[in-house]
């Protein structure tokens, strides 16, 4: 019998538990121990899952906390200094300290970096090295979780970050210096763990290298080789899995197989084109763990195509040595699609979450005739269903020309004729803070409690204090605040046509953040207006400027499980005329800056080098079709966040938007340096302190940000503010913070004049 394995599994329970209780535990209303348990019930409860569901591998050690790079930081004792750390095991608060920062009980530290994991919208803590680093087993989770498991009668398979792909996704600190010259020290204690692991009675072990799969260089691929070879010696009876995902292995197969480990992971939903290389040399008795669930996204798959696939790895491997997996972790899918009972009956059988997934690998591992046959049927449902094709939506993507992503002026004539502001002119990136009296009031809209007329007032009321907070606190550039919006794509998507939503898709996005992505399935249009009238109400109330805050076409795909029945960039297209719509119509309501926000731009690049092109010409297409449209006046705006930007700052600037907003607070001098060698020629809003910690800057610390800014930009350049949205901040850490930042922007116009 073929295995059915699995990679790991999303921690963040039915009902959302884990979120709620490591907010109670921040905000003091849970105590560690409560928190500790409701982790310990989370993980009985899925593995329990996944052993009925028929799993015969199930991980341990991927659930997290927070986030599984920030657990190998603690794993190895990779504490940044300033955190304060003894050396002992990682506590939790020191743990949570890294990934939010801390500003209580005398403590004042910023949190570590964070950017997204490889091409999805999960974003992890990046670790910081210095020169010389030293690491020491500091964290017993995956000994002690194994042991949780094991207590329970369940088959663990324990998971690790690999230690290549720990060192590669890590950040130099101080002295620049290659990452890779830590390797033998972090390999001791990886070993350490692999030996406790083994010793415990862990039979299998998962490193994952996804950065295997990569552009690797003759030195990394080396790395590679250095590692296991000295990893392979320290398991003990345990084999060892390295497992591969989001790309195909392509000019690294050869180091892949060469590797002295027992079983190799491969993802055959991005790359199925990679198996017939892998085959030529497979190394006999090796494990091939066969990716062939998707688990990046949410559409049934076609079992009986997978199984083609699976039958001739078996040929070759044998069946004995074939483990069926999905392609990476189910991490990026919501849960459990047996919750949704108001899914439209016909678009639920088209779908598989991550329980359903696991049923379709055990189908496979079983050969499962009957679950074949039915996967076969909803495939071809979906494939006949006149409901995912318009033809005038079609029509009108087709007849799209360059013309139609050409702005009617240079930047230069524009800016002329724009907003009149002062040098630094202040503003925020676009939400304010979504307290639990907001959130209670959309949910009393939806369950019928409130009617729309009242919920319509209490928006209204929302909108009119923030305006007067803005204008009191003294930014230049106002906006309305999002109080009517639940995520900034689930909104737009849930008034856009060929868009399907779930009451329990969560995904996690950080930390104790998680979003509901809207389901893609057919051709997108935009039926009516959908954030002009609450745009128009704000601006009534001032005479200020009031941005109009939409979502851009390329986050909007990015963030949503998007259809795989068409090319991306024609979803995109789509997408881009149904912006185009709304832009023009604030436009025509007097908004005169309309900020388009493109944070997952750099997100969607492929991840090897030689496709880049491709996706950043469609990529590039559809914002400036979205905006292009519009009169020489209007300011456009856009917002990046929590990606690697340099290697793409001359395709930020074929954008052609009049102002760019750009996280930065927790990347230091980098993005900076970027720009000191590329001379961005239009206006930046590098952001000046990080939204995603509770802690509030000072005046001077936000001053010296705008100072090392203007050593590579221009004053006329420079705007002023946050790195993000403020939805997830309080109001009285909002306020303090904003007040602080126009301090600072006044200071510079003064040192500027």
């Amino acid at each position: 019998m073929t295995i059915a394995s699995n990679l790991g599994f999303p921690p963040l329970g039915a009902a959302r538990e884990l979120k709620r209780a490591t907010e109670g535990y921040w905000s003091g209303k849970v105590a560690l121990d409560q928190l500790l348990e409701t982790g310990a019930e989370l993980r009985r409860r899925h593995w329990a899952l996944q052993r009925d569901v028929g799993i015969d591998r199930i991980p341990v050690n991927d659930f997290s906390f927070y986030d599984r790079m920030l657990d190998t930081c603690a794993l190895v004792g990779a504490v940044p200094p300033r955190y304060g750390w003894r050396g002992k095991e990682v506590d939790l608060d020191t743990y949570f300290a890294m990934a939010r920062g801390s500003q209580r009980k005398g403590r004042d530290v910023t949190a570590m970096e964070m950017t997204k994991w490889f091409d999805t919208n999960y974003h992890y803590i990046v670790p910081e090295l210095e020169q010389g680093q030293s690491f020491q087993l500091s964290s017993h989770k995956p000994i002690v979780e194994f042991q949780e498991a094991k207590a329970l009668g369940i088959n663990a398979t324990p998971v690790l970050i690999g230690p290549v792909t720990f060192l590669l996704l890590a950040k130099a600190k101080g002295d620049v210096f290659d990452r890779l010259s830590l390797l033998d020290s972090l390999l001791p204690v990886y070993a350490e763990v692999l030996s406790e692991l083994a010793q415990a009675g862990a039979t299998w072990i998962q490193l994952d290298e996804p950065t295997l799969a990569l552009d690797r260089n003759e030195a990394e691929r080396a790395a590679f080789l250095h590692a296991y070879g000295q990893l392979s010696k320290r398991a003990g009876k345990a084999r060892l899995l390295v497992a591969t995902y989001f790309a195909g292995l392509d000019d690294t197969v050869s180091t892949a197989l060469a590797l002295p480990v027992q079983g190799l992971h491969v993802d055959l939903v991005r790359a199925p084109q990679q198996l017939d290389k892998l085959l030529t040399a497979w190394p006999k008795g090796r494990v091939l763990s066969a990716g062939v669930i998707n688990g990046r996204n949410v559409w049934r798959a076609d079992l009986a195509k997978q199984r083609e696939l699976l039958d001739r790895a078996a040929a070759k491997v044998g069946r004995e040595h074939l483990w069926v997996a999905p392609s990476c972790s189910l991490l990026h899918t919501p849960l459990d699609l047996d919750l949704e009972t108001k899914l439209d009956p016909e678009l639920k059988s088209w779908l598989a979450f991550a329980k359903q997934k696991l049923e379709e690998v055990v189908a496979l591992a079983k050969g499962d005739q009957r679950a074949i046959q039915e996967s076969s049927t909803a495939v071809k449902s979906r494939r006949a269903s006149q409901r995912i094709n318009n033809a005038a939506v079609q029509r009108r993507a087709a007849a799209v020309t360059d013309k139609d992503r050409v702005r009617g002026a240079p930047y230069a004539a524009r800016r002329k004729a724009q907003v009149d502001l002062p040098r630094y002119p202040t503003t925020t990136i676009g939400s304010f803070p979504q307290t639990s009296e907001v959130r209670a009031a959309r949910r009393k809209l939806n369950d019928k409690q409130l009617t729309a007329e009242d919920y319509e007032r209490f928006i209204e009321a929302q909108i009119g204090k923030t305006i007067r907070l803005q204008e009191e606190i003294g930014l230049d550039v106002l906006v309305h605040g999002e109080f009517e919006r639940n995520d900034m794509v689930e909104y737009f998507g849930e008034q856009l046509a060929g868009f399907t939503f779930t009451e329990h898709g969560w995904v996690q996005s950080f930390g104790t953040r998680y979003v509901k992505p809207p389901i893609i399935f057919g051709d997108v249009s935009r039926p009516s207006a959908m954030t002009v009238r609450w745009s128009r109400y704000a601006q009534s109330l001032t005479q200020q400027p009031v941005k109009g805050m939409l979502t851009g076409p390329v986050t909007i795909l990015q963030w949503s499980f998007v259809r795989d029945d068409q090319p991306r960039a024609e979803t995109a297209k789509q997408l881009a005329l149904a912006i185009r719509d709304e832009v023009l119509d604030l436009e025509a309501a007097g908004i005169r800056v309309i900020q388009i926000d493109e944070p997952a731009l750099r997100e969607g690049l492929p991840l090897r080098r030689a496709e880049w092109s491709g996706y950043l010409q469609w990529a590039v297409d559809v914002f400036r079709l979205a905006t292009a449209g519009v009169h020489n006046s209007t300011q456009i705006h856009t917002h990046m966040c929590y990606s690697e930007f340099n290697d793409v700052l001359q395709v930020i600037e074929r954008m052609d938007a009049d102002v760019i907003s750009i996280e930065n607070a927790r990347s230091g001098s980098e993005l900076l340096q970027g720009f000191e060698e590329y001379k961005y020629p239009n206006e930046i809003g590098p952001g000046v302190y990080d939204i995603h910690s509770p802690r509030v800057p000072a005046t001077a610390e936000i001053t010296t940000a705008l100072k090392s800014m203007r050593r590579v930009l221009d004053d006329a350049q420079i705007w002023v503010n946050p790195d993000c949205g403020l939805k997830t901040r309080g109001w009285e850490e909002t306020l303090a913070a904003l007040k602080n930042m126009v301090a600072a922007a006044k200071e510079m116009r003064n040192g500027s004049s």
